[in-house]
């Protein structure tokens, strides 16, 4: 938005000589009619107004000021800046006239005179549409006020208000007055939201910076043995990520379980998916990263399997790949599920010719052993009094790296196996399916583990296991 705001005022200063002769100085400097409809596309002119009255006139005392961001994606959720000003009336002779060219790339508009005995607020609505409060902005009868919403470009949920109200002393020399802009989510969407939240259930998503997803899909049925049954393309509404923002929401009368899952860039499915309970009323917040996702707990507290209301089984709370053998998190979430080490083993036990049994087994046996000290690791991270030093962390972060290196090396034997006994492209999926779900387990673990501190070492752990993913993310696809 910066570098439109700057691309757009350059282009503005170069406008042509008849209409530099035609305007006042004061208009030249708010003129951008040289721009096409496509290319302005937003209040730009208002804006540079309220800026300089702010810049030039405003006064520091009782200044407000604040932005809220989300802490995963960094974008702006809500901003607030409110500046009263003091000035000669002559240097507000130019706002009905901005205001009214800016008015095509409004949603609403409203112009207030001294005498009009009208009073009104600026409704600001919470990040999370839970909560609204009215802002007063034109409170006696004497005040004139030009108020002026849009559609954010950064964010279509949020509403830009720009506001200027003053009233002039006796004379009619000298305005006094305040300047406001508001960002916040749409009334509209709010009210809307309000009236259909009981029966309506949402998902409100976001990406994390580690992520380039541009399309998620979501599925939904009534059980999970349903859910399990559909066709990949029985997909119910794509989710489309915008500013690293995804939505959804559903009119239901009664839980259903639902699935998310991520649209590769060439167009396929990716392998794994995330299973949810859907339950009218509700909202489920997600954020999704590199190898793992942070998943909404309160959400699971209230209604889904911490809950024990879920339609999902436990054993089957979140990740789950279909195939030969199942691919699932720990009942304890301290506690790696090496049964699906013991899955693996069974499964090669059965493809496999005798003699080729006992390499795989070494190879399982290797894996569960270094499986069982990376856990022993952060658990003792986990218990270290607070606040724990680097020196006595970076140890055992180091120890996870080694023992995670040696999963890999274990795992590469395990795929040698497979390939030299012809096992089909498909039976080599559901291995790497198998390697991908031990690193989103220590993915999980260390982003439990970001309250205590991500040491030098942890940060290079974590840059591995993402490394890993998408490695053998990459060599499905190849399959």
């Amino acid at each position: 938005m910066k570098r439109l705001i700057i691309m757009l005022l350059i282009v503005s200063s170069a406008a042509v000589p008849t209409q530099a002769q035609s305007k006042s100085k004061a208009q030249k400097k708010y003129d951008l009619t040289i721009m096409t409809n496509k290319e302005q596309q937003y209040p730009l002119r208002v804006f540079r107004l309220l800026r300089d009255i702010r810049d030039k006139f405003g006064m520091r005392q009782g200044q407000t000021y604040s932005v809220l961001k989300n802490p995963n994606t960094g974008l702006i959720e809500s901003a607030e800046r409110i500046t009263r000003f003091s000035c000669l009336v002559d240097e507000l002779k130019t706002i009905d006239q901005v205001f009214m060219d800016d008015e095509p790339f409004s949603y609403q508009i409203l112009h207030l005179l001294p005498g009009n005995p009208q009073q009104f607020d600026i409704k600001v609505v919470s990040a999370d549409g839970q909560r609204s409060s009215n802002l007063p902005i034109r409170t006696k009868p004497t005040q004139e006020m030009w108020y002026l919403a849009a559609k954010n470009l950064e964010n279509p949920q949020l509403r830009d208000v720009y506001a200027i109200v003053w009233e002039t002393d006796d004379l009619g020399i000298e305005a006094k007055g305040t300047i406001y802009g508001i960002s916040s989510l749409r009334p509209d969407l709010y009210t809307k939201n309000q009236d259909a939240s009981k029966n309506t259930f949402r998902i409100d998503g976001r990406v994390g910076n580690d992520l380039t997803d541009s399309l998620y899909v979501v599925y939904m049925a009534n059980t999970l043995e349903e859910l399990d049954k559909l066709p990949d393309d029985a997909f119910i509404e794509y989710m489309p990520v915008v500013n690293r923002h995804f939505s959804f929401s559903v009119e239901i009368d009664k839980p259903k379980v639902g699935r998310i899952r991520t649209v590769m860039p060439d167009g396929s499915l990716c392998h794994l998916w995330t299973n949810l309970d859907f339950v009218p009323g509700e909202t489920y917040h997600i954020t999704t990263h590199n190898g793992y996702y942070e998943e909404d707990r309160d959400y699971e507290q209230r209604v889904g399997r911490f809950s024990g209301k879920s339609l999902i089984a436990p054993q089957q709370k979140s990740v789950t790949i279909t195939g030969d053998f199942k691919f699932e998190d720990s009942e304890d979430d301290n506690v790696a599920d090496t049964s699906d080490v013991e899955t693996v083993e069974s499964y090669l036990g059965r493809k496999l010719p005798p003699e080729e049994v006992a390499k795989a087994e070494a190879r399982v046996k290797a894996i569960q052993a270094d499986m069982q000290m990376i856990d022993e690791a952060f658990e003792a991270i986990k218990n270290m009094p607070s606040p724990a030093s680097s020196v006595r962390l970076e140890p055992h972060y180091k120890h996870i790296l080694t023992l995670s290196k040696s999963i890999d090396t274990h795992f590469q034997g395990l795929t040698k196996v497979a390939k030299d006994n012809c096992l089909s492209p498909n039976e080599q999926v559901e291995m790497y399916k198998f390697i991908i779900d031990m690193y989103r387990y220590q993915n999980k673990k260390l982003n439990e583990l970001r309250s205590i501190r991500l040491t030098k070492n942890a940060q290079k752990l974590q840059k591995y296991i993402n490394g890993q993913i998408e490695k053998y993310l990459n060599e499905m696809s190849k399959l």
